[in-house]
């Protein structure tokens, strides 16, 4: 069994790839606001969105308790919607020689998909694969996307009532 190697999923969102992406990238702090696995998360270093930055989170859903790992946003792409985090501290150091974890939005009809890939070296043959992590990531975003599905259909029934109103009153 090798100590280094990379697992991948991904997953359909209804919002467009870039405003997923600008979720990721802009708004990692708000996160905790939007997605019941994100108990917390607080900056340990930078602004939250550039290169550099240090995040923590503690999250549930890795190995069903409450876990605290580190972020580091490596590298963002906007071109291309993609970024990398390297995760340390917490769950990720306990098994990790190194786990880094990379997200690629493209575009998909109406919508798009968020591709997560973790490139991983474990610290002994007897950690698994961190599986446990990506689901986790896909969860997460499952749940974001559902969010924003919600909030659409919202934005629809609101606009809809104000077309009503607006033809009634003669506004």
């Amino acid at each position: 069994m090798a100590l280094k190697g990379k697992v991948g999923a991904e997953t359909e969102i209804q919002s467009s790839a870039s405003k997923f992406f600008n979720l990721v990238v802009t708004q990692l702090h708000q996160v905790q606001n939007m997605i019941d696995e994100v108990h917390q998360t607080k900056l340990n270093k930078g602004d939250w969105h550039g290169v550099g930055s240090h995040s923590v989170n503690l999250s549930t859903g890795l190995l069903f308790q409450v876990v605290h790992c580190k972020e580091h946003i490596e590298e963002i792409d906007h071109a291309n919607k993609t970024v990398l985090f390297n995760l340390f501290d917490g769950y990720a150091s306990k098994r990790y020689k190194m786990l880094k974890t990379k997200l690629k939005v493209v575009e998909k009809g109406e919508g798009a998909i968020a591709k997560w890939t973790n490139k991983y070296e474990k610290l002994h043959e007897g950690i698994p694969p961190p599986q446990d992590h990506l689901d986790y990531l896909i969860k997460a975003t499952k749940d974001y996307n559902g969010l924003w599905t919600i909030e659409s259909k919202n934005l629809l029934l609101l606009s809809f009532i104000l077309m009503v109103l607006a033809s009634r009153y003669q506004i």
